[in-house]
């Protein structure tokens, strides 16, 4: 692996402008930088591996470090691999890895300034790095390079481990040491686990023994193998099992023989070592509150949900993203600036093709926008695993799920799309990107939303959303996911969904104010029968009374995986429809109607319906006989209009 000279001013994939380089080892050299899209202060680590078959296990690796997401462990934004030694054709791949950027000191610079640590120090900074081996063993992830300088600690103590594979992707014969018995281990001999040094392959176990030849170096101020000349003598004595007697450690005497213990089947796991550790060198007080609770209460705590395979998702009282971001708006202090309107008819997606000029930054086509295309699942795994639900909600709503190893959600992300742009006031932390701008909005409770204002005048809601306080935190979510949003607008408009809807069948080709009549309308006393408030490519149409408050009619088109739990079974129109009264307060009543059934991009049942609301001020079981006859009304419309749905 060859090491490369650059210099600052240096623009990585036409993004990341270099600025100084803030560390350099064997595997390469690190540079703070500046996100020239995300306007944000990064890290890059830039190593040129020696070949494809090294270039791919560095993809791989950065891969499944982008997985991982804990307060101690540093994460990867971005893999970026270019052509040529400057990024240019012609030469050997130039790989570089994205993190953040975290102002701070190695364990080795530390020690290298200050002298060795106090037990107390060590042991902090040891329990903070093994709650994060915790996080990835869990995962499946083995870091395989645990030592003083890929520990970071910060001014006020908080320890974040980097580098994850990093180092196993990049070892070639020339960062290889040569055993005296199988002839090659691959490690920094001061921290290697006796097993590597005999030639076994790593796993979780040597990443147990290396934090503790860590920590064991940060309080004695040499590896737990002494001192030598050269590397051989620190792999020979790990073959030989000869360790150095701790004489500085105190309180960590105890801690430190366990994580170093010879034999690796009785050597404690990331967890046990983890409470050692913390037991012995409790977190202070300064950090008492930034750290996460035990972390095998953490991984247990994930687990609490209703299997996949009937999972509901149902919104509260089925309020739409747009509904959301106007409440929100009013508590911010938005001024709702309108600038382009309704779509208009033209744009709705009976027969609409994607707008070829549409600029970099827009939505375009309402009716082709695809919002998957903004989410990227990839980008959120360092939050857990991951999958992408394309038809759950809103004809224009795609979220990824964060499951746990049982395939249970326990957090995720929503995006949406809206007619209509906003401005915000001064409380309301607004930056620009480009042609759009993005507000980020208070977190409230378990649910954090960022809006995007789009070049041609509309909106993109993104919310972060967890089912548990364990989650990881809803505004972190949001923010993953919306600057992933805000790369794919920088380069472009919204990308087109990868096929058209269906062509007889869909209810997106229909418009939602056309299904009520005045006749139908007028069964709701005092209500206007002109819309109030048409929706997104026309898929929702609301009606309401002159005064917006007494009573109002909603019909919306809407995708499910199952309708069984959302109310009695009635039969409207031939067709079993679900009534629930007071799905939306008291006076209330909801009709869930299937159109048609389908198997998704994913391979998912589901199910494409009509969901009419009535609220009013008479008793709800006559509300709901007004919802089950607007029903009525609307699917003999449909009926009308498209095919029987399949």
């Amino acid at each position: 692996m060859t090491v490369l000279t650059l210099r600052a001013g240096h623009v990585v994939a036409g993004r990341y402008l270099l600025q100084e380089p803030i560390g350099r080892g064997g595997m390469g050299v690190v540079w703070q930088a500046w996100d020239e899209t995300l306007r944000r202060t990064v890290a890059v680590k830039c190593a040129r591996p020696d070949d494809e078959q090294a270039a791919r296990r560095l993809k791989k690796e950065a891969q499944y470090a982008a997985r991982l997401h804990h307060p101690n462990i540093v994460p990867v934004f971005d893999f970026v691999e270019e052509e040529g030694p400057d990024g240019s054709a012609g030469g050997e791949a130039t790989c570089w890895i994205v993190m953040e950027y975290v102002p701070a000191r190695s364990l080795a610079q530390i020690v290298a300034d200050c002298g060795p640590l106090s037990p107390e120090d060590a042991g902090s900074v040891g329990g903070q790095i093994a709650a994060a081996l915790v996080k990835s063993h869990s995962m499946g992830v083995v870091h395989g390079d645990v030592t003083p300088e890929n520990v970071l600690v910060t001014e006020d103590g908080v320890a974040r481990l980097t580098d994850f594979g990093i180092a196993r992707a990049l070892w070639s014969d020339v960062t290889q040491t040569h055993t005296i018995t199988t002839g090659v281990v691959r490690g920094k001999p001061k921290y290697l686990a006796p097993e590597l040094a005999k030639g076994r392959p790593a796993d979780e176990k040597a990443d147990v023994f290396s934090l503790g030849a860590s920590l064991f170096a940060a309080v004695e101020g040499q590896s737990p193998y002494g001192e030598a000349e050269h590397p051989m003598a620190y792999v020979a004595r790990a073959v030989e099992g000869h360790l150095e007697p701790a004489e500085r450690a105190g309180l960590l005497t105890a801690p430190l023989a366990a994580l170093l213990e010879l034999d690796s089947r009785r050597r404690p796991d990331a967890v046990e070592a983890h409470r050692l550790l913390t037991r012995a060198a409790p977190p202070p007080p300064q950090l008492r509150g930034k750290l996460p609770d035990s972390p095998a209460q953490h991984l247990a705590s994930l687990t609490l949900r209703l299997p996949r395979a009937v999972r509901r998702r149902r919104r509260p009282l089925a309020i739409t993203a747009g509904a959301l971001v106007a409440a929100a708006a009013v508590t911010a202090g938005i001024n709702g600036l309108t600038a382009g309107g309704d779509a208009g008819e033209e744009d709705r997606a009976s027969d609409a093709k994607p707008t070829a000029t549409a600029p970099a930054g827009a939505l375009g086509d309402v009716g082709t926008a695809d919002p998957c295309e903004l989410l990227d699942a990839a980008s959120l795994s360092r939050f857990g695993d991951t999958e992408l639900d394309p038809d759950y909600g809103e004809l224009d709503r795609c979220d990824v799920l964060l499951v746990n190893g049982d395939g249970d959600e326990f957090a995720g992300v929503e995006v949406n799309f809206l007619s209509e742009a906003r401005q915000f006031d001064g409380s309301v932390p607004v930056r620009r990107v480009g042609t759009i701008e993005v507000a980020s909005m208070t977190r409230a409770g378990d649910d954090c939303e960022r809006y995007i204002a789009t070049s041609d005048h509309r909106g993109i809601v993104v919310i972060g959303k967890r089912q548990k306080a364990a989650a990881p935190d809803p505004c972190a979510l949001a923010d993953a996911a919306t600057d992933h949003a805000v790369t794919v607008l920088d380069r472009g408009p919204v990308p087109r969904r990868p096929a058209s809807w269906p062509a007889a069948t869909s209810l997106a080709r229909l418009d939602a104010c056309a299904l009520l009549d005045t006749a139908a309308l007028k069964r709701v006393p005092d209500l206007r029968t002109q819309p109030s408030d048409p929706g997104f490519a026309d898929w929702t149409c609301e009606w309401a009374s002159p005064d917006g408050d007494t009573s109002f009619v909603r019909l919306a088109f809407n995708r499910d995986n199952r309708l069984e739990d959302d109310g009695r079974p009635t039969r409207i129109a031939g067709r079993t429809a679900y009534v629930a009264p007071d799905d939306e307060g008291d006076h209330s009543c909801a009709v869930y109607a299937p159109h048609r059934t389908y198997t998704n991009s994913v391979g998912d049942p589901t199910i494409e319906l009509v969901r009419v609301t009535v609220h009013g001020q008479r008793a709800t079981e006559k509300e709901c006989a007004t919802a089950e006859a607007l029903t009525a009304d609307a699917l003999k419309n449909i009926a009308e209009q498209l095919p029987e749905g399949t």
